[in-house]
């Protein structure tokens, strides 16, 4: 017979309690508990416990800390169910008490993942750069279903997904101004690209941005590349010098014209 002997509040926690038991050998400390076990269970001294209420009041008492855990972890912001499953189980907590959180989460509408994936695009639109497929991923990631994925990406309108790789190819102009006009629409597209957008987006939206080099601009380009090829071959001499130097810098999009009058330049200088 296990009987409950003695019950004191926990000194770091007002909301838990030790509950001190006697099984015919002496008092000893049993387990704690939260405030709501106690009631539920109605915990008091005196009280007789068989083992298989001992058991569920322990396995109430982690359900509740692993809610307790939740609810705190929910607290920060918003969050999917699978990001909470998964931070609970990094709390080592078991899957039957993981189970039972979620549905008493869910039950409170705590958890929604709908309202979840409309909030997630809304921030990541407002706040960042990111374009549908890489929000796309982030969503798969954090355990949303693909119909949900579907139809929250379709807040992402176009005309927004149109008007940020505007906003992007005006800076990422200045950014690669060093390169070729080729290479640098190259750079342009391959960033957007792994941004998230579309080849139909960044094709709609560079023909709304001047992503044109005027002659001054391709030979500032020219001469910066050039004068690294030049210091990397200037060991060479006559017809090899000038096949390397015109190999590196043909492949770095300039034209065989432009390349053999900056070559010129140099023979001059």
């Amino acid at each position: 017979m296990t009987v409950i002997t003695k019950i004191t509040t926990q000194k770091n926690s007002a909301e838990r309690f030790n509950v001190y038991i006697d099984q015919g050998k002496g008092e000893e400390f049993a387990f704690g508990v939260d405030a709501n076990v106690l009631i539920q269970y109605d915990l008091k001294k005196g009280r007789v416990l068989d083992e298989f209420e001992l058991a569920e009041i322990q396995f109430a008492d982690e359900e509740k800390k692993a809610y307790n855990l939740a609810v705190t972890y929910l607290s920060y912001r918003m969050r999917s169910e699978k990001e909470v499953r998964d931070y609970l189980k990094k709390k080592e907590v078991g899957d039957m008490i993981v189970q039972q959180v979620i549905q008493r989460l869910d039950s409170h509408r705590y958890l929604n993942d709908e309202e979840f994936a409309k909030a997630y695009v809304l921030t990541q639109v407002n706040t960042t750069s990111k374009g549908p497929s890489v929000i796309k991923r982030e969503l798969q990631e954090k355990g949303i279903k693909p119909e949900i994925v579907q139809s929250t990406l379709e807040h992402f309108s176009k005309e927004e997904q149109i008007e940020t790789v505007m906003k992007l190819i005006a800076k990422l102009k200045g950014k690669y101004k060093k390169y070729s006009e080729i290479v640098m629409k190259q750079k342009i597209e391959q960033f957007l690209v792994n941004k998230g957008y579309s080849f139909s987006i960044i094709n709609e939206a560079m023909q709304h941005v001047d992503v044109e080099k005027n002659s001054d601009e391709e030979w500032q380009a020219l001469t910066q590349q050039g004068m690294k090829a030049h210091r990397k071959y200037a060991k060479y001499s006559g017809w090899e010098y000038e096949q390397k130097m015109k190999q590196n810098l043909y492949r770095k999009g300039f034209s065989i014209d432009q390349i053999e009058a900056f070559i010129s330049s140099l023979e001059e200088e």
